[in-house]
């Protein structure tokens, strides 16, 4: 059976690849858009608690995670927040700015998803979902991919099918093996955007599950002010999820629990409340529970009027670094993203380009660009699957 023939072939109906055929249909290409799921879009339907944080207004190279640090610039520049803000708008898709220039929709992701399929029809993009993929092959300068019992080839292949995070999902480590196949280099993944479990002593703070305080918490020279919440497993939240990109295994994590108490707090605490207790002091900054249990870990009893400057100052320097030595995370079931993926030393930062194989690219997750939490990684899918549109 002959193979039907396209111009291009974008494996992995998810922001990064729906962009990329959308933008290279509107360009007169002839693009097929495959993916094995049963509908496209579907990471990004659970996206941003169903309402997709689809970018970030205050997105810039320095928030993206890589081993060539400068490689997202030349993409995040051709396609900024802006554009997928007007993308948006265009389409009457309301929606609101949360903290720290995080955007989502008013109503559903499930809006996101149908905009992106629209501007795929505008190409004339041939969307098929719902089947294995099976062998990709090149011959000739021509890739033929076996979809089901099927079989289409095009001059240009784009590999679109992200990380393995949320294997729930149907995520895999596809892209790597076929990256692989084309003699690409992949940078070890790992969990990223994910909570860290505690051992040891610090299994104590478990029975705080559900406690949440505003931090700032610390990973090597990355620091991150958010909220942190404890869980029965150990650490969440939006401070731990982004220190854990940083974090590596057997590192520590420092947690300043009062970061905006001012020096010497606690010594002015016993000075207009002598006869306070550290429990109570702390208990009027912090959440009963957990101002309980960092008490009685600094086992300084009695009145602070009794306890001497200096143990006040030690205690507040230890509140300050609170060092916790997580045993690991919660893995790629619990991961928002991948760190690490297909090495950006084989792409061309341009197009996207393999430098090493003519007209095959790789884009959004599948590479090794990790953004930070909060609408970054979505702008990342949009620029650089408008970089690869843009070429084919």
């Amino acid at each position: 059976m002959s193979a039907t023939e396209f111009d291009a072939i974008v494996l992995g109906a998810g922001a990064a690849g729906l962009m990329c055929a959308a933008t290279a249909g509107q360009r007169g290409k002839r693009v097929l858009l495959l993916d094995h799921a049963d509908a496209p879009g579907k990471k990004i339907l659970i996206s941003g608690g169903g309402r997709c944080n689809f970018t970030n207004v205050n997105t810039q190279a320095d928030r993206f995670l890589s081993a060539n640090p400068h490689f997202a610039k030349s993409a995040l520049a051709r396609y900024t927040p802006s554009d997928i803000i007007a993308l948006v708008d265009l389409h009457g898709i309301a929606h609101h700015e949360k903290t720290l220039g995080q955007l989502f929709c008013d109503g559903s992701a499930r809006q996101i998803v149908a905009m992106l399929l629209e501007e795929c029809a505008k190409g004339g993009v041939d969307v098929r979902v719902g089947q294995p993929v099976g062998a990709v092959t090149q011959n000739d300068g021509r890739f033929t991919v076996r979809f089901g019992d099927q079989d289409f080839a095009a001059p240009a292949l784009v590999i679109a099918t992200g990380g393995p995070s949320i294997p729930q999902m149907g995520a895999t480590g596809f892209a790597y093996d076929l990256a692989r196949q084309f003699g690409l280099k992949v940078v070890e993944p790992r969990p990223a955007l994910v909570p860290l479990t505690l051992g040891g002593d610090d299994v104590l703070f478990r029975s705080l599950s559900g406690i949440a305080a505003p931090v700032e918490a610390r990973a090597g020279k990355a620091a991150f002010r958010e909220a942190a919440l404890f869980t029965h497993k150990g650490l969440s939240g939006p401070a731990i999820l982004q220190v854990s990109s940083y974090w590596r295994h057997g590192e520590p994590v420092t947690i300043d629990f009062l970061p905006d108490a001012p020096q010497g707090w606690l010594t002015d605490a016993k000075r207009s409340r002598p006869r306070a207790t550290l429990r109570a002091a702390l208990g009027a900054q912090l959440p009963d529970r957990l101002a309980e249990t960092l008490a009685d870990r600094l086992a300084l009893p009695g009145e602070l009027g009794a306890l001497t400057d200096r143990k006040l100052a030690d205690a507040e320097t230890r509140l300050g670094r609170w060092m916790f030595r997580p045993n690991g995370t919660e893995g790629f079931a619990k991961a928002e993203v991948t760190i690490g993926g297909i090495a950006t030393a084989g792409l061309s930062s341009q197009t996207m380009m393999a430098k090493s194989t003519q007209n095959l690219y790789a884009i959004g997750e599948a590479v090794d660009v990790t953004g930070w939490l909060g609408g970054y990684n979505f702008q990342w899918a949009w620029a650089s699957g408008h970089a690869a549109g843009q070429a084919l």
